[in-house]
């Protein structure tokens, strides 16, 4: 999937400048940067959530899915596990069960978890939850908002290498956005520095954390403690 010439305008501020990114299947591409750099708003364009000129080539937009920041809000809290998970299923009634459960397993939770609502769970289960609702789907490209930022330290690993685990499995294409360089890097093949609206920095994760190119680049490894050393 190739993101092109993308611009996003509110009013007179530009959110969003002219950003041209390719997603190559089967890759995770890392989408860095501050709060307010654009990212989000980037991504939302791309789910079709807000207007944009440019263009999204080379997918179908049909396919393109989306897992939010917190799961408290993402998820319906009226709404059982299983009935959110089956809700964006374009199967036949009898056939939903069996799918939930098999959905379930693949982020690690178990069946017994679909007659639950959100509010029994973790953090970290409803995130995996909201990833598994992604999954149903079968989309072609997921996009991943600070999945991890609203979590426990302690369950960020897990979510980060379920993740890892998911595009080793599927060959999932992603776009992963976080404000942490050191998770960006740790599931990311390509990253993409973003800073006031624009892409300032991409290339392969290694090239880019172990010999930055730009300042702003620089200024988000020295914000991490011990990156890229051991």
């Amino acid at each position: 999937m190739i993101i092109k010439n993308l611009t996003v305008r509110f009013g007179a501020f530009t959110a969003v400048d002219d950003v041209t990114l390719e997603i190559p299947p089967g890759s995770i591409v890392g989408l860095v940067g501050e709060s307010g750099s654009g990212k989000s708003t980037l991504a939302r364009a791309v789910s079709g959530l807000v207007p944009y000129t440019g263009a999204v080539e080379g997918g179908d937009p049909r396919r393109i899915q989306m897992v939010f920041q917190d799961p408290s809000t993402s998820l319906d809290p009226r709404m059982t596990v299983g009935a959110s998970v089956a809700e964006g299923l374009r199967l036949p009634r009898t056939a939903r069960g069996p799918e939930v459960e098999r959905l379930l397993s693949l982020v690690s939770l178990p069946a017994e978890l679909a007659g639950r609502y959100p509010r029994e769970l973790s953090g970290g289960q409803r995130q995996r939850v909201a990833i598994a609702r992604a999954l149903g789907a079968r989309p072609e490209l997921l996009i991943a908002d600070e999945i991890t930022s609203a979590l426990d330290v302690s369950v960020q690993g897990a979510v980060l290498n379920l993740v890892r685990s998911l595009r080793a499995e599927f060959g999932l294409s992603m776009l992963f956005i976080s404000h942490n360089l050191a998770v960006v890097r740790y599931v990311s093949d390509v990253v993409a520095v973003m800073h006031e609206g624009r892409l300032v920095e991409t290339g392969p994760t290694e090239e880019v954390v172990g010999a930055p190119k730009e300042g702003y680049t620089r200024s988000l490894l020295e914000a991490v403690p011990r990156l890229g050393r051991g």
